[in-house]
């Protein structure tokens, strides 16, 4: 089958010539699938040139003519799931030339369908890359010299699409060679650094600098991992910047012991609750196992009616005699899986992993209606409103906090002594 078969006049003649002459590798094969997969139909000269065949030695054979013993079986399973399902496919792998020599291929194949929409052949347009990537994907020393590597070693091109990751890189963020091959690194983009933080990172590296900084990444998992991280620039011939190497030492053990010693002084000293910071642990803790676990997760949020009347009134020693009070309250009205923090003045967060918003409900107004009961010996009745509020299916942690802080604006604007729900 020629490229010009179905097609006729001026415009199959410059699809010809165009395929001819074209710089990047192409290669057409039939749709039937068989025992080894489907035949080639046609290959373009640049095909030839990089694969060592000629194109009637190409013609009749399957892809795998170009497959050995370096060729990741996890990205030729991924190529045969697209074909599969007909999507596009896009991977970089080792393939062989005639003479048994490597050389790293860039490839994506694409379905090509009749009037029916029938998939009647797969276009395969191709690169060698060897020479952006070349020791490591010619040298196998040097390839088992990275991936023996504890830490992580990702190379990026200048259009910022990943093309080598070391089995360190595996291991620390939980993401496969399949997986990471022509992504973004923003596929470990936590959320936790400011876009301020990446135009640093993106101005230094443009100007030919090393960028070193600690990085807070997000595991393929979903939870927290902090990386020291060094990125640097690759200047081709020219001195143009081609890639980019980044180099990255997993410091999660040593910040979740730095995180330990924090929290060994994060009481609030009044109420011997847990302070704002420690709050803003817990909270992010019972975010992300809700998230990973697809579980449910309530906050409530807990202001003093009148408090600053309080103060006005009786003085200070008296309002933190009230907030004690109430602090006693909260903690005694809560399950041991659950999180009291004086979130600052007389507000206090209430963290509930595993709880559903009518069942938070429930337990605010229990602990509203015993807090109501409760007369101090100077101030009588003191009560409280509350907002509650149930994380929502991706919903940020930012937005779960400002949605239960205008319930609980809602609850104080009805009236005070009251719940409401955000």
């Amino acid at each position: 089958m020629g490229v010009q078969d179905g097609a006729t006049g001026p415009a199959a003649g410059l699809l010809r010539m165009a395929m001819e002459q074209a710089f990047n590798a192409v290669m057409i094969t039939d749709a039937q699938p068989g025992p080894q997969g489907p035949r080639i139909v046609y290959a373009n000269p640049a095909l030839c040139q990089m694969t060592g065949y000629s194109e009637a030695e190409l013609i009749g054979q399957t892809p795998r003519i170009l497959q050995g013993p370096l060729t990741s079986p996890e990205v030729i399973q991924t190529l045969r799931e697209c074909l599969q399902t007909q999507r596009f496919f896009r991977g970089s792998t080792v393939n062989y030339r005639k003479d048994g020599s490597p050389y790293v291929v860039e490839w994506n194949i694409s379905p090509v369908k009749d009037e029916q929409g029938v998939v009647t052949h797969y276009v395969s347009v191709q690169q060698d890359i060897s020479a952006v990537t070349g020791a490591w994907a010619t040298s196998e020393l040097l390839a088992k010299a990275l991936d023996a590597a504890q830490d992580a070693v990702m190379i990026a091109n200048a259009q910022g699409e990943i093309e080598f990751v070391n089995q360190g890189f595996e291991q620390i963020t939980g993401f496969s060679r399949v997986e990471a091959l022509g992504q973004s690194p923003t596929i470990l983009k936590s959320g936790e650094h400011t876009e301020a933080f990446y135009a640093r990172l993106w101005q230094a590296i443009q100007s030919g600098q090393t960028f070193r900084a600690v990085f807070i990444n997000r595991h393929k998992q979903g939870h927290l991992i902090h990386c020291e991280e060094t990125v640097s620039p690759i200047r081709g011939p020219d001195g143009t910047i081609t890639h980019f190497v980044s180099l990255i030492r997993d410091q999660t053990a040593r910040a979740r012991t730095e995180q330990t010693l924090r929290e060994q002084a994060t009481r609030d000293a009044l109420t011997d609750l847990l302070n704002r910071r420690a709050g803003e642990w817990a909270l992010e803790r019972a975010f992300l196992s809700a998230r990973e676990g697809h579980k449910r997760f309530c906050v409530i949020l807990t202001d003093i009616d009148h408090f600053k009347r309080i103060n006005d009134t009786w003085g200070h020693p008296v309002g933190d005699q009230v907030l004690q009070r109430v602090a006693t309250v909260l903690r005694a009205g809560v399950r041991a899986t659950d999180s009291v923090v004086r979130w600052g003045g007389e507000e206090f967060l209430l963290v509930l992993p595993y709880c559903e918003a009518a069942a938070a409900q429930l337990q605010a107004e229990r602990l509203r209606a015993r807090l109501a009961e409760v007369d101090h010996a100077e101030v009588g009745r003191v009560t409280v409103s509350m907002g509650v509020a149930e994380l929502r299916p991706h919903e940020t942690l930012a937005s779960l906090i400002e949605r239960v802080d205008q319930a609980l604006y809602s609850a104080k604007h009805a009236g005070r002594n009251q719940i409401s729900l955000g």
